[in-house]
């Protein structure tokens, strides 16, 4: 149905204007009629032309939902109704995507829903965290408080990420471009070495003919040879999915010799940062805890999470099972008891995420000085190998002269 935007008064004067979708434009001075609204103007709008990529559509990022959450809590704390600050944060979103959802939230709102049953509708962009806060702080009627923590939290999980992505970025940006350049002095370069060694008659050294009979296999096979990968990832992803696939692939993660601290500290870190966030909230424990496994980035984590969930209902510690799995340090596991002992559990895992996301900033530091001569061996390796397989029938045949 078109779209129409209108401007109309109140019985008492007050002015308002909209946008709405009907039929006809008579069919919206009626609805507006019903509303108890007098249109003064009622033009169509014209259809917008849109470009937007596939893998971008319907994206809202996480720091967009922080930055309207914290501007959300700030209109709520001065005393604006929910439904103005929804209205005024639709208005001055860039996001169209976003704009929309706020829009659809804000008219829900109106109609009578609560906040939170209104954001429910949005799973994709209003996560079960977000979501059970937002109950909790309506039922408590500290909806501001509850919307700066979680702005606070958000910014605090999107920063965890940022870090790993600034450590990983480097290092595959240089070893997709060592892969690259090999591939094509293999496909491209060495046959013409080759053909040029073939005219000279004379035995090549066994690194070149190693080289070249890679050269010759890859140029015969690549097409093989890239529909084997992209068959490969198909598989592995798929395989991910699954549960079994999730918990083996994640265990393997958290084995790796440097890189599975780091995966670790992050996902203990996301586990404390959360847990406390909900827990000061005011949200139950064992539906915190089942909202803190699904966040917590790690199969092998959650499990463990949910077994200290399982041990709660049967009136245990949270500590007990954590310590049990392995997987969280001693540490954590005895400041989570002293918590429980003392009943400052949400003081304790502050303390935790605190502690953890700056073992995070030093697992990044010193995951990138020792990458960097990795990278550098990988480097002269790969391509230097090749150059050099390449130059030695030339300086044997120098040598014979």
């Amino acid at each position: 149905m078109p779209k129409y935007i209108w401007e109309g008064r109140t019985p008492r004067g007050d002015f308002r204007k909209g946008e709405l979708e009907g039929p006809s434009e008579t069919a919206i001075r009626a609805y507006l009629r019903q509303q108890q609204i007098i249109p003064t103007k009622i033009v169509s709008k014209g259809k917008e032309i849109k470009f937007t990529l596939p893998f971008m559509k319907g994206r809202v990022r996480k720091k967009s939902l922080a930055i309207f959450t914290r501007q959300l809590a700030t209109m709520i704390d001065a005393g604006l109704p929910l439904v103005q600050s929804l209205d005024i944060l639709a208005q001055q979103e860039e996001n169209e995507t976003f704009k929309e959802i706020i829009r659809g939230v804000k008219e829900d709102v109106e109609a009578g829903a609560t906040f939170a049953a209104a954001l429910k509708k949005y799973p994709r962009v209003f996560d079960n965290l977000y979501i059970n806060l937002v109950v909790a702080g309506e039922e408590a009627g500290t909806l501001d408080v509850i919307l700066n923590r979680l702005a606070t939290h958000i910014e605090k999980i999107e920063g965890l990420k940022k870090k790993i992505r600034s450590a990983l970025v480097y290092p595959a940006m240089i070893v997709a471009v060592a892969i690259v350049v090999s591939i094509v002095l293999l496909v491209f370069v060495i046959p013409v070495f080759e053909r040029l060694f073939a005219g000279v008659g004379t035995s090549l050294p066994l690194p070149t003919q190693i080289v070249i009979n890679i050269s010759r296999f890859a140029k015969s096979y690549m097409p093989l040879i890239i529909l084997f990968l992209i068959i490969l990832a198909f598989v592995l992803r798929n395989y991910y999915r699954t549960e079994g696939g999730k918990t083996k692939i994640d265990g393997f993660f958290l084995k790796l010799p440097i890189f599975g601290e780091l995966v670790r500290k992050v996902s203990i870190a996301r586990f404390a940062r959360t847990l406390a966030t909900l827990v000061t909230s005011g949200v139950p424990i064992l539906e915190s805890l089942n909202i803190v496994a699904g966040a917590s980035g790690n199969k092998v984590v959650e499990q463990a999470i949910l077994e200290g969930r399982a041990s709660i209902s049967e009136g245990q510690t949270i500590s007990e099972p954590l310590a049990r799995s392995g997987v969280f340090p001693v540490m954590v596991t005895q400041m989570i008891s002293v918590g429980e002992t003392t009943g400052s559990l949400e003081l304790m895992l502050t303390k935790i995420a605190d502690f953890y996301e700056e073992e995070v900033d030093v697992a990044v530091a010193t995951l990138s000085s020792l990458l960097e001569p990795m990278l550098m061996i990988f480097l002269g390796v790969t391509i230097g190998g090749l150059v050099i397989s390449m130059y030695l029938p030339i300086f044997k045949m120098a040598s014979a002269f």
